[in-house]
């Protein structure tokens, strides 16, 4: 599959239905590497995450008959507001699986649309793979989280946004979880910018994908630890397309400590004043803690939600 191509397309199907996010210029950012840092907003974004993207790509490729037949996915919240919107711009019906410790929060901003919401399972990865077999079993579409082409391009028209907003990008920062976002991200920067580097950043508590990539294979945790970065937590499954991508794509990984993930949502709001989630402050913290790697560069990294409590925000403040 050409992903550039699928992407391309991708733009075109989701545009007026997403927002063409800010590229932000932090001053404070470039002060740090003597160079140019850009924040590409996503946090600012429907449903405040880059999740929009996939989700409603995904949703609106798909025929009526396959609509019909009925949506299935499973989310800690992010992918489940971007599929929950997608259904309603496709007049389509699904069921969204979650994870029985999901953020109430998250939980309650699904229950403002017309979706069906099942909880099974405390830790993402079971709740995914729960809802996979049940989609399978009642003959329904399975919308993953990442593990898709359709999605993947979905996700990589943040890219495409990139490159027609600035020129000349010597390195990418953005989260991984699954490696939806990444992997769509590095497929259009090696075609488009071939010498940005992309650098995946992950929090140390959920590692999945660079173990994965360091031992040629996917590793799964044998216990999950909680992370301020939930919405990239729980690893990928088996045979997950997004694997071999990320392996072939992404230039380097940067794992970064809760207490830095902390830190950075606090830097956001006193700096730039916005609210971040832990995912998006896990890009800030990689490239913070490396700043000295990337001196007299233009950076991008991708905040790439702002769906945090109330609570935990005040916590960390």
């Amino acid at each position: 599959m050409n992903l550039h191509q699928e992407i391309t397309q991708a733009v075109q199907r989701i545009s007026g239905k997403v927002l063409k996010t800010p590229l932000f210029y932090s001053t404070y950012l470039s002060k740090l590497n003597q160079g140019e840092v850009y924040l590409k907003l996503e946090s600012e974004q429907y449903t405040g995450s880059f999740k929009a993207r996939g989700a409603l790509n995904k949703v609106l490729k798909l025929n009526q008959a396959e609509r019909d037949m009925g949506l299935v996915t499973a989310s800690t919240g992010n992918h489940a507001q971007g599929f929950a919107r997608a259904l309603t711009i496709a007049n389509a019906k699904g069921t969204i699986f979650l994870p029985t410790n999901a953020e109430p929060s998250k939980v309650e901003a699904l229950k403002y649309y017309d979706v069906d919401l099942q909880f099974f399972g405390d830790d993402p990865l079971t709740t995914e793979l729960h809802a996979k077999r049940i989609a399978h079993e009642n003959g329904q579409i399975w919308v993953s989280p990442y593990n898709d082409f359709d999605v993947v391009a979905g996700q990589g028209t943040i890219a495409s946004e990139v490159t027609d907003q600035i020129d000349n990008v010597n390195a990418i920062f953005g989260c991984v979880g699954g490696g939806g976002m990444m992997a769509g991200v590095a497929s259009w920067m090696k075609q488009v910018s071939p010498n940005t580097k992309v650098i995946g950043c992950l929090p140390s508590n959920s590692p999945e994908m660079y173990l994965s990539v360091q031992k040629g294979e996917v590793v799964m945790l044998d216990e999950y630890q909680p992370t301020l970065s939930d919405g990239s937590a729980g690893g990928l499954e088996e045979g997950s397309i997004t694997f071999d991508l990320c392996k072939e794509l992404i230039d380097d990984y940067k794992l970064v400590e809760e207490r830095d993930i902390a830190a950075q949502i606090k830097y956001m709001v006193d700096k730039h004043h916005k609210i971040v989630e832990g995912a998006a402050a896990v890009a800030l913290s990689a490239f913070m803690n490396n700043v000295s790697e990337y001196m007299n560069q233009r950076v991008v990294i991708i905040i790439c939600g702002a769906n945090i409590t109330t609570q935990k925000l005040k916590e960390l403040i």
